[in-house]
């Protein structure tokens, strides 16, 4: 299946270091990359159809000086959908006057979810459906954007119906919280997410001979929390994802979790 990063701090935050350590696996997935960032309201969103490891679009992207304070990155290795750019994650709607960003790891069977609202796949993959139905439900449930804690409290009602269909593993974001939900069960690839703050120290991936120290280069008010399919780097307390929970982060902190 696909790999997923997210990462949410309280200031915008270089996401490079753990950019390289998702890179490095996409030897595995190499279906496609994506990676969506918002600096303030507006959004930036690079995708290829190409591997991150190949992809002149990667090569830029590591080049781009990213400080955002929330990001979604994904890897593909397809599973429904053929390998073009239309079926390349992260997918982005706008609601709301707002940029809405998601990407998905898993598989879900079935027909797809019943659309009859503004929203539309552009392409053929399980995932986009499953976004375009997400949004439709948001809308029809709220008016307007409403606080972050009603939108986690309607996503606990609507996720659940999306994971009922396969697995569901998700990062999603309008850029004022970044929402995680898993669906896999343990002794598979699922969802794990870490905090780092203050005393920062040093973090070697774990797929690459790369080390960084975070010491110098951040303050005693920085916090960052990083979410991925698989612990990016070792010696780091990653926590996993229990199956069927619903996290927010938000200003680099894990402000709520609800069970699917």
């Amino acid at each position: 299946m696909c790999q997923l990063l997210g990462m949410n701090a309280n200031t915008p935050t270089d996401v490079m270091f753990s950019f390289a350590g998702l890179a490095t696996r996409a030897h595995e997935h190499k279906d496609g990359f994506g990676i969506a960032f918002f600096e303030d309201r507006g959004l930036r969103h690079f995708i290829d159809h190409h591997g991150a490891r190949t992809s002149p679009v990667a090569e830029l992207v590591k080049r781009y000086p990213i400080r955002s304070d929330n990001v979604i990155a994904h890897i593909r290795k397809a599973t429904q959908g053929r390998v073009a750019l239309e079926n390349t994650h992260p997918f982005v709607r706008e609601l709301w006057g707002r940029y809405w960003v998601m990407a998905h790891n898993g598989d879900l069977q079935g027909p797809p979810p019943r659309l009859h609202g503004a929203f539309r796949p552009v392409g053929d993959t399980d995932s986009e459906a499953a976004f375009c139905w997400l949004m439709q439900e948001l809308a029809k449930a709220h008016a307007s954007v409403p606080e972050v804690r009603e939108l986690t409290l309607t996503l606990a009602e609507l996720l659940p119906r999306l994971a009922a269909a396969g697995t569901f593993n998700m990062l999603l974001s309008n850029g004022q919280a970044l929402w995680a939900h898993a669906s896999t069960r343990p002794g598979s690839p699922g969802l794990h997410w870490l905090q780092r703050r203050h005393p920062f120290g040093a973090a070697t991936l774990a797929d690459e001979d790369l080390t960084v120290d975070f010491a110098p280069l951040t303050t005693a008010r920085d916090r960052v929390v990083v979410v991925a399919t698989e612990p990016l780097t070792t010696g780091e307390p990653w926590q996993r994802f229990a199956p069927g929970e619903l996290r927010v982060f938000r200003g680099g902190e894990a402000a709520e979790a609800a069970a699917g």
